[in-house]
């Protein structure tokens, strides 16, 4: 199994964590606990490790396309508002990561980015409505060869308190290439364009860089 880089320093910490305290059971308790000890350390091992494993995948790709940034549930499809940096209407498509999902984060569509921004803020559990804006949270857009701007959003929950965002301004995007990480639970939000036709349903399981979030409407020529 593949580790992402963001966990290195973290699993090493667990694990040195993890042995201080068997060895700490041992010399005060005997051999009584240590069994019961070195179970439960191998139960967080392995959770603190599947959270940090890179998926072996095929990506989907499409000109027309948005495709799933997350791994997780869809939890939110509706129009809104978009106002810090559209400042239109849009079709928000949100997706909940459990911290049992895969973490990683994948640009949904190809351009150039256009605006990126980072915001600290609250830690709201990340299926409240009001986390998409009081949240930690970054925001990102990726102008596309057409001129159409996707616009999404990394937001912390509240146990992840760590969101690692690589877009930078005026870079180039590749669609169902990595973008960014979030450690241990939270959400991303996209921003489609009016007109957009919508491939997913409220509480399906998504899989990003795989699953279709969305067609985009035709461009008039």
């Amino acid at each position: 199994m593949k580790f992402h880089k963001e966990g290195t320093i973290i699993i090493a910490t667990t694990i040195f964590s993890l042995t201080a305290i068997c060895f700490a059971i041992f010399y005060f308790l005997g051999t009584v606990w240590l069994t019961f000890a070195i179970v439960v350390s191998l139960i967080m091992l392995v959770l603190v490790m599947q959270f940090f494993r890179v998926p072996n995948r095929t990506v989907t790709s499409g000109d027309n396309l948005v495709i799933c940034p997350a791994d997780g549930k869809v939890v939110v499809i509706e129009e809104t508002e978009e106002t810090e940096y559209l400042k239109d209407r849009r079709i928000q498509v949100s997706i909940f990561m459990s911290p049992l999902n895969v973490h990683i984060n994948w640009f949904p569509v190809s351009g150039v980015v256009s605006y990126f921004k980072y915001h600290a803020g609250k830690y709201l559990v990340a299926w409240h409505p009001k986390s998409s804006t009081e949240n930690e949270r970054t925001t990102v857009a990726v102008k596309q060869k057409d001129g159409r701007e996707i616009l999404f959003r990394q937001i912390a929950g509240a146990v992840a308190r760590r969101i690692v965002c690589y877009a930078k301004r005026d870079a180039t995007a590749e669609q169902s290439s990595e973008f960014g990480f979030i450690k241990f639970g939270s959400r991303v939000d996209v921003f489609l364009p009016l007109g957009s036709e919508v491939k997913v349903n409220l509480d399906q399981k998504v899989t990003g860089s795989i699953t279709v979030l969305a067609e985009l409407p035709k461009v008039s020529s």
